[in-house]
């Protein structure tokens, strides 16, 4: 067993509001700092809680005037450590209808950025409201769930991002179930968090969108099937389209894996709430490395 294959410490599930919560630096214009916990770590932590580091220091410096957030993409430049983050905030354009924001993210005292993130926010105004696509056909969330608590029952949670969220196979057999064998590039998993990041009428904090939508290699795992050699997939970058708010504490991630060739991989999600509303879609690309053998 390699070091990163050790289970991790039984732990309390941890708050993503609280612990990704960013504060201004006095005396310096456009500097957030965070002080982020191992809570949230695969190996390092993961993009997308870093990308919710970011985001909450945009909308921080924008303050309450009405703007929502549209987008963000993330450029992962260097592994960031648990501890404590700088977040320079630049706003690019500011107007009545948008604006544009650039933040990066880095260790205290690290040379160069950790990440860079680019996003947009918007004020809503009247328009036509399209579906042009529709929820695939998946068990309930909490069904799914009991399933997998009968499939995993006594296994230990290996990773600490995993003490945080409720998550259950929704989309093609279960991965790594003996018997298994490669299908479609194509999984769909519930989510939720175990510490509610919903407000009081019950919408989900949109910056809880990025962690989940971080997790796209299932759909390539399920095409190479059980014989291919077992990858690491580290983001390169994350893209997240915010497209309505969503209802509940469950979200269906359902990912593809367009394409992998020479050691990366494209990948894309469409992110659905409890009611089949499409909230949020997502796009990456991820390198392709071979796991160290002991």
């Amino acid at each position: 067993m390699s070091s990163t294959d050790t289970p991790s410490i039984e732990r309390k599930p941890a708050d993503l509001g609280h612990d990704t919560a960013v504060h201004a630096v006095p005396k310096v214009p456009g500097l957030y700092r965070c002080r982020l916990p191992d809570h949230w770590n695969y190996i390092s932590p993961c993009g997308g809680v870093l990308m919710t580091v970011a985001l909450r220091a945009m909308k921080r410096e924008l303050g309450e005037d009405g703007l929502v957030l549209l987008s963000a993409t993330t450029i992962f430049c260097q592994a960031l450590q648990p501890g404590d983050l700088d977040v320079e905030v630049l706003v690019l354009r500011r107007g009545d209808s948008a604006a544009q924001v650039r933040a990066s993210v880095r260790n205290a005292a690290q040379p160069g950025p950790g990440l860079e993130v680019t996003a947009t926010f918007v004020r809503e105004r009247e328009g036509p409201d399209v579906h042009g696509i529709r929820m695939p056909d998946v068990p309930p969330p909490l069904e799914a769930l009991e399933a997998a608590n009968r499939r995993n029952a006594g296994s230990p949670t290996t990773l600490n991002i995993h003490h945080n969220w409720d998550f259950a196979n929704a989309v093609g057999e279960p991965l790594g179930q003996p018997g298994w064998s490669a299908g479609p590039a194509h999984s769909g998993f519930w989510y939720r968090y175990r510490v509610s990041q919903c407000d009081s009428n019950g919408i989900l904090d949109p910056l809880a969108l990025p962690p989940i939508a971080d997790t796209m290699p299932p759909a390539l795992t399920r095409r190479l099937g059980p014989t291919h050699e077992r990858l690491l997939m580290p983001s390169l970058d994350l893209t997240v389209y915010f497209i309505a708010p969503a209802e509940g504490e469950w979200i269906l991630v359902e990912s593809f894996a367009e394409r992998a060739r020479a050691g990366s991989c494209v990948a894309s999600a469409n992110l659905w709430d409890c009611r089949g509303q499409l909230v949020a879609r997502a796009a990456q690309t991820m390198t392709l490395r071979k796991r160290r053998r002991a």
